[in-house]
């Protein structure tokens, strides 16, 4: 064992010899070191050396102790699971999970544990973790067993109850040595130290924050120009206008080339919707076709199968990433395209086509297909996202795959799943491991549905309407596809409105929200977290799986069709405030909340300051919100707005204002320090809400 301290709270710890391709080699993360050991002091809540490495057949196997008591929570986004106590996961990139085996479009090594820790296994195999599922030999000896009358299939199957001490068996394949990466702290404090040791949460352009639209599959520019004018005449708040792989001349494999029957003009498209202020978002993936112009240049640099007809770029080698970052930079970026959706760079061992290369595949840099899926995700975001960097223009956008030291990315995950449950389930599990997820609304059942999905999707990562298979707006498509007698409105007019009100409460959330990001750029804090991270000593909340935090104040519980017009919520211990009706509930248990459809149960921590701005269509270079301020309760916590130019870098240069807003003596204060010139909120009103039960 080779042990050294890196920063306040992080360990590093060598067994063997380890692979030469690795996440912290082909990432290389850029530690927050300053805001790391700023952090107090944690001790690890074990004897290190209580850790065991052991070389196998197939590769090594580590072994950590685990206390009874103890739940384990992380391994990236997880859709099935929040808490994985006693639970067996394989760490595998998969498009397609069937079930919770840990399989995942951003599977991640990394897990956070109840008793004061976390571990990153720094390896791109497909790695097994059996959480405390088993127990070493002898150790049952004098256990009474209960014995059962009659034994019920489901039963029998389910993780047992046990007071045996067990362990964490991480099984790693191939690999004859291995690097861990140990975190110490509080639940909140581990993901803070793993989040800053990536480099730091990503801060998003502030419009990134704002509605998002993409456009039907098989639309041209007019199309385009028809949407873009139909959403500022009904007043439909919209910042980006996303395009399918209809723009491309070839998709699957991508030419990475405009149609020009479909859009004629593209560079003065994209000029047209900025005066509008709309940005353009591009779908692509990493495949590259035959009739690109990178295609030869790529033919040396690519894996030995293809997919879809085209090269898979093997994207760890630096002369690739030029290659292809360059070709995007001058040919889109430089033309106005302010990000790029990046599909199917996962993979998927249950789809019967196997469309993806296989684990056998070969590239130049020496990586297999193994590695390479679990690290394309990550590689394509890096390439283009320093592209932008060069730029010093920022970015937000979507990929199908993720994976360790993540953070610092500016992409939200998606998914061509759909259960409701799940993707409200994704937010929740995504916090624990620097990744982001986009609870995206695409097809609706009824006006109903609609309507949830869009609450989720407001109270989320990423505002997005994936329309690419309708050409009309869902509130529009849903009125003229489905029979509106069983439906809670009369027409599209009604669903419209109630989609406006929507859209506007996220561009009002814009100045909180950009605040959370802030937090999670200077402090690793996730902006949207599992309730178990704040409030880690309240009996079972591991298992809520379907309420967050979003930032510090807001609770959110979101609606499916499955909870009609009612839930239960559990809002943890201390005073609440409904966020609709200012209504006042004392934490601590659960309670059935009434919401009918034009609302879904938030809740405000008692003590909030909260910046609501007056909403706006888009938000460009120039806005300035006009800011109304409310406070809830008392014993108030300051609260921080910034500023800054909401498109550059400058901000890492400490080119930005803070304004801290506290309350003294009844009245709301501001505190300003200003490194930034420019203006982005005007505070102009503030109201006090303090009832009593």
């Amino acid at each position: 064992m080779d042990k050294m301290k890196l920063y306040s709270g992080i360990w590093k710890i060598g067994f063997g010899t380890g692979e030469k391709h690795t996440p912290m080699s082909l990432i290389n993360p850029k530690p927050r070191a300053q805001a790391i050991n700023a952090m107090p002091e944690s001790e690890f809540p074990f004897d290190l050396s209580a850790i065991s490495f052991t070389k196998t057949g197939s590769g090594c196997v580590l072994k950590i102790p685990m206390d009874v008591t103890e739940d384990i929570y992380g391994f990236g986004l997880q859709l099935y699971r929040c808490n994985h106590t006693k639970r067996k996961k394989l760490i595998r990139v998969n498009s397609d999970p069937v079930s919770d085996t840990g399989d995942s479009h951003a599977p991640v090594p990394f897990y956070v544990s109840s008793a004061g820790y976390g571990l990153l296994v720094n390896s791109a195999r497909y790695i097994t973790f059996y959480c405390g599922t088993n127990t070493v030999k002898g150790q049952s000896r004098n256990k009474t067993e209960k014995k059962s009358e009659v034994y019920v299939e489901g039963e029998l199957y389910e993780p047992e109850e046990s007071d045996t001490k067990a362990e964490m068996i991480i099984d790693i394949p191939t690999a004859q040595g291995i690097d861990i990466i140990l975190f110490a702290g509080s639940m909140k404090e581990v993901v803070q130290r793993y989040n800053l040791y990536s480099g730091g949460g990503c801060l998003p352009p502030m419009w990134g924050l704002g509605m998002w639209y993409r456009a039907y599959g098989g639309a041209r520019e007019s199309d385009i120009y028809r949407l873009a004018d139909e959403f500022r005449k009904d007043a439909m708040p919209m910042d980006v206008m996303g395009l399918e792989p209809g723009w491309h001349s070839r998709a699957y494999s991508c030419s990475f080339k405009w149609d020009n029957e479909k859009f004629p003009a593209p560079d003065k498209m994209i000029n047209k919707l900025a005066e509008k202020d709309y940005k353009v978002n591009l779908w692509e993936h990493v495949f590259v076709h035959p009739t690109a112009d990178i295609y030869n240049d790529l033919m040396d640099y690519s894996g030995d199968y293809e997919v879809w007809g085209g090269l898979v770029p093997d994207l760890s080698i630096p002369e690739t990433r030029k290659i292809f970052g360059e070709y995007h930079g001058k040919n889109l970026i430089d033309k106005g395209v302010s990000g790029f959706k990046l599909d199917e760079c996962d993979n998927s061992d249950y789809n019967p086509s196997n469309w993806s290369f296989p684990d056998c595949a070969i590239f130049p840099s020496g990586m297999d297909g193994e590695l390479m899926h679990n690290m394309l995700g990550q590689l394509y975001q890096e390439t283009l996202y320093n592209e932008f960097r060069k730029r010093n223009k920022r970015t937000l956008s979507q990929v199908r795959s993720s994976g360790a030291l993540a953070s610092h990315l500016p992409y939200v995950l998606y998914s061509d799943l759909y259960n409701h449950k799940a993707f409200i389930r994704g937010v929740v599990t995504s916090g624990f491991s620097g990744l982001l997820w986009a609870p995206e609304v695409r097809s609706c059942s009824s006006s109903k549905d609609l309507i949830r999905r869009v609450q989720t999707i407001v109270f989320s990562p990423h505002a997005l309407l994936n329309c690419w298979t309708i050409p009309n707006p869902p509130w529009k498509q849903v009125d003229r596809e489905l029979n509106l007698s069983n439906m809670f409105m009369d027409g599209y007019e009604d669903i419209q409105a109630l989609c406006r009100k929507f859209f506007e409460l996220r561009m009002s959330l814009i100045p909180y929200l950009y605040s959370a990001f802030v937090q999670y750029y200077l402090n690793g804090i996730p902006p949207f977290r599992a309730l178990a991270m704040d409030y880690p000593e309240e009996k079972n909340i591991g298992a809520i799986d379907d309420i967050y935090m979003m930032g510090d104040s807001l609770l959110v519980a979101p609606m499916t069709l499955e909870d009609s017009d009612s839930r239960n919520v559990y809002l943890p211990t201390g005073t609440w405030y409904d966020f609709w009706t200012d209504k006042l509930y004392e934490g601590g248990g659960t309670t059935k909340i009434e919401a009918d459809i034009t609302t879904i149960p938030v809740f405000v921590k008692s003590g909030a300051i909260l910046p609501f701005a007056k909403p706006v269509q888009s938000v460009s270079e120039d806005t300035c919100f006009e800011v109304s301020v409310r406070c809830y309760g008392k014993d108030f916590i300051p609260f921080v707005l910034y500023e800054d130019d909401g498109v550059t870098f400058e901000y890492e240069k400490g080119i930005y204002n803070s304004i801290v807003l506290t309350v003294n003596d009844g009245k709301l204060h501001q505190e300003r320090a200003v490194n930034y010139s420019g203006k982005k909120y005007d505070i102009v009103s503030c109201e006090f809400i303090d009832f009593t039960l």
